[in-house]
């Protein structure tokens, strides 16, 4: 119930994009501000972008991801997506996305993430 499935890692070469999408199953997220997130290992957990639930508020972390990195929502579909372009080593880590909204009855519910990895 109220799953989120993160695809779309893999092993890319240095300066390669990669398109991670999240789908969410048993529960709807268009109702949601949503959120992307990476660990990377021995790291605490830290957001990478965020989205409100119509699109018009999107967010980055940094200046650099702001500049690579698109999020998207497609809701009709319940999907989130995350377009990250000029990829380095240092972003090799694993990806996921959860809800961003304290008051979502699925707030706390986290996917198995996506693994990106990145060659230099």
């Amino acid at each position: 119930q109220g799953q989120l499935d993160e695809s779309g890692g893999g092993l890319v070469q240095a300066g390669s994009s990669l398109r991670l999408s999240c789908a969410a199953s048993g529960r709807n997220i268009s109702d949601y501000n949503m959120a992307w997130y990476r660990q990377a290992p021995g790291k605490e957990r830290e957001i990478v972008a965020s989205i409100s639930w119509s699109g018009a508020n999107i967010n980055y972390a940094t200046y650099s991801v702001k500049q690579r990195f698109a999020n998207i929502r497609n809701n009709a579909k319940d999907t989130l997506y995350l377009q990250m372009n000029s990829l380095g080593p240092e972003e090799t880590t694993m990806y996921y996305c959860k809800s961003d909204y304290h008051d979502d009855p699925y707030y706390c519910n986290w996917g198995p993430g996506t693994q990106v990895t990145v060659s230099s």
